[in-house]
């Protein structure tokens, strides 16, 4: 990993001084969602340790209550109860 985060800051410099060919901004860009990856695994890792677990993907509107009014109104899925306690309670 640290190898990585080398290879990222290193691409960044590089862009900011004289900037990168076009197969440096694909690697960039491949090497940054792969560290974002790694760090959101972690994330559910370390929730999931302490005793949240992620719910699955809202295919229609939220209905815990708090979203439901503003997810119908717009029509999108809610963002906001993704992760729940091991009760089934929703965490805002």
């Amino acid at each position: 990993m640290n190898d990585l985060v080398a290879r990222i800051n290193w691409l960044a410099r590089k862009k900011r001084e004289q900037g990168l060919t076009p197969q440096e901004e694909k690697e960039q860009r491949e090497l940054r969602a792969r560290y974002l990856k790694y760090i959101r695994n972690q994330l559910v890792d370390a929730l999931e340790s302490a005793g949240f677990k992620p719910k699955g993907k809202k295919e229609e509107t939220c209905s815990c209550g708090h979203c439901a009014p503003r997810a119908e109104k717009q029509g999108v899925p809610c963002s906001a109860g993704d992760i729940s306690r091991g009760s089934g309670d929703v965490i805002h």
